[in-house]
């Protein structure tokens, strides 16, 4: 049965010699589990993938692995753009990007047709090179952040977002542009892409088919507890979640909570319960556990009471008190066991 529809999202996916072959694969795999969900429904495919190079035939990326691309730049570019293109990136960029002119001139011609530019990782570069991210925010894999700073002092690099969004108004009408860290942070995007387009609930159901965060740990503004508890529709509730993650440093109140979901206390841990099956103050704690549990795996040079300082623990004690109540081990057990680099110095 052909589940294809005349209104699904057409996602162009350019690539080119020695482009990223996860962070190509990997968004193709989260719009095809969406479309799987959707048969499931009922539903017609929400999402047409299709393969975009300069040249029609295989592009090998930087494995062993090639896609076939059925387009060209010049088609696409003569039969309209579609609502979206994604430009994966590369391993290797600086070389890329000296024979990249004719990528990077079809994409200040395409742009302000594009619904949703979306750049992955190193992808970013080609963006900016075509001015595109002049006094905006980008997000890029995070050892090339300070070369894209360097290369285009216009452009305002976050260099801990998972992802970005920046929405774009002008003559041309109303548009997105969207930038991610490196390889997997793709399929970060790619999932709120899903979110976007067909809500909440069918981007946690492709989240969890890939064992996945649907948002998920690291970034300042983007610490997450696991999939369970970000399973919430209320608006309230979402959006108290996401202050939360946003401020996890800062003394975090009820009465501050209830503020953010123009609730009363007494109603938002009513609704906050039956949403997520925690209490808000719960939500806190997890989330704070969660984060330290990060910069502990991430950057186990600091010292554990920068780590507290971060996720909001008033000391040391409290941090401790926090990993033996729920995971009955120490801080410093804990970055022993999975610090990338130990514990050694980061007392």
């Amino acid at each position: 049965m052909d589940h294809r529809h005349a209104s699904a999202h057409r996602i162009d996916l350019v690539v080119y010699p020695g482009f990223k072959a996860l962070e190509a694969i990997g968004p193709m795999s989260v719009f095809d589990y969406a479309n799987v969900h959707l048969r499931a429904r009922g539903q017609s495919d929400g999402y047409e993938v299709r393969v975009v190079s300069q040249h029609r035939g295989c592009v090998r990326s930087d494995t062993l692995m090639s896609l076939e691309a059925t387009h060209t730049l010049a088609e696409l570019e003569a039969s309209g753009t579609g609502c979206t293109v994604v430009v994966v990136g590369s391993r290797h960029i600086e070389q890329v990007l000296g024979g990249s002119g004719a990528l990077v001139a079809w994409l200040g011609r395409v742009a302000p047709r594009v619904q949703r530019l979306i750049a992955l990782c190193s992808g970013s570069f080609f963006l900016a090179e075509a001015g595109l991210l002049d006094g905006r925010r980008a997000a890029t894999h995070w050892s090339v952040t300070a070369l894209l700073a360097q290369r285009h002092p216009r452009v305002q690099v976050d260099a801990d977002a998972i992802y970005l969004r920046e929405e774009i108004r002008d003559g041309e009408g109303s548009r997105q542009l969207w930038t991610s860290a490196g390889v997997t942070a793709g399929i970060d995007l790619a999932l709120a892409v899903v979110e976007q387009d067909f809500g909440h609930a069918l981007a946690l159901e492709v989240a969890r088919d890939l064992v996945m965060y649907l948002k998920r740990p690291g970034g300042q503004s983007q610490f997450s507890v696991p999939l369970a508890a970000q399973a919430a529709h209320h608006g309230g509730v979402q959006a108290v979640q996401q202050w939360v993650m946003a401020h996890l440093a800062e003394p975090l109140t009820l009465a501050q909570m209830a503020a953010q979901a123009h609730m009363s206390e007494r109603h938002l841990r009513r609704v906050f319960q039956q949403e997520t099956g925690q209490s808000p103050t719960a939500f806190v704690e997890s989330a704070r556990l969660e984060a330290a549990k990060q910069l502990l795996e991430n950057q186990a040079h600091l010292p554990l009471k920068t780590v507290a300082a971060r996720v909001g623990l008033g000391s040391e004690q409290a941090l401790r008190h926090l990993f033996v109540r729920h995971l009955g081990i120490t801080p410093v057990a804990y970055r022993d066991r999975f610090g990338g680099r130990g514990g050694a110095g980061a007392i």
